[in-house]
């Protein structure tokens, strides 16, 4: 197992990539706290298979967008765990079919302050809480291809991500006399509960998966044993990097 011990903080881990990375991690030996926003029974199930594991699971209800919040959750962690070795700021809301001028000044703060803010709260208590302890430790955001990608109707979506992106890169300097490795993974077209409008309909869900060259979407799985990688001393010399799962859609964008 490659986290033996440690103790890691995975926001949004109510179900989608959140849940399978926590299930992932606590198989490979880690106690893990768990955030959660509204589906308390998603985060229930997550609790359950990381208990089934043989690993504690600290669940606690949070919205990342709050600061204030944030700074209360890791009170908790600190006590109930006595610290944290691995950050998965996993957390993230989706929007589409608004475009720029006709932008809502709520959606807009909203998207911004949970996919970006929120991250950012995340990692500066857990920043204090590492240099307390010697320092060392692992920071992963959870961006999207979006950060690359262009975003019609959705632009707030596509700047927080590609923010996401630029934080990634900026705290990796910050942190490196601390020996804390800061990474980004960026998922494609997932099935998880966020797509599940995309899956529920056939046209749509063809014509995405004809723009993917390996013409699948992929599972929370495949991003959860990314993230566990760069959250593993296997990753070591490895930051201010953003990891792209996304069976080529990158590669392919624009190609045909």
């Amino acid at each position: 197992m490659i986290l033996t011990d440690k103790r890691a903080l995975i926001t949004g881990a109510d179900s989608g990539i959140g849940q399978a990375t926590a299930e992932l991690f606590a198989r490979e030996g880690a106690d893990v706290a768990i955030t959660y926003h509204t589906d308390e029974a998603g985060i229930r199930e997550t609790a359950a298979r990381v208990e089934a594991a043989g690993r504690r699971a600290l669940v606690l209800q949070l919205d990342v967008g709050d600061a204030a919040a944030v700074n209360a959750a890791y009170d908790r962690v600190g006590s109930e765990l006595g610290g944290l070795d691995i950050l998965v700021a996993n957390a993230g809301q989706a929007m589409s079919g608004m475009p720029v001028a006709e932008m809502d000044d709520a959606v807009l703060e909203r998207i911004l302050r949970v996919n970006l803010m929120g991250p950012l709260f995340c990692a500066r208590p857990f920043i204090g809480m590492r240099r307390a302890q010697g320092g060392g430790g692992k920071i992963v955001f959870v961006s999207s291809v979006a950060q690359h990608l262009p975003t019609p109707e959705s632009a707030p979506y596509g700047m927080s991500k590609a923010g996401l992106g630029s934080l990634c890169r900026s705290l990796s300097r910050e942190l490196a006399e601390d020996r804390i490795n800061v990474n980004n993974v960026a998922p494609g077209l997932i099935e998880t509960p966020m797509t599940a409008d995309r899956f529920e309909k056939t046209a749509v869900l063809d014509q995405s998966l004809e723009r993917i060259p390996w013409h699948r979407a992929g599972q929370p799985e495949d991003i959860a044993r990314a993230i566990l990688y760069l959250a593993s001393g296997g990753a070591d010399y490895v930051t201010g990097h953003t990891l792209v799962v996304d069976g080529g859609l990158t590669m392919q964008w624009g190609g045909a």
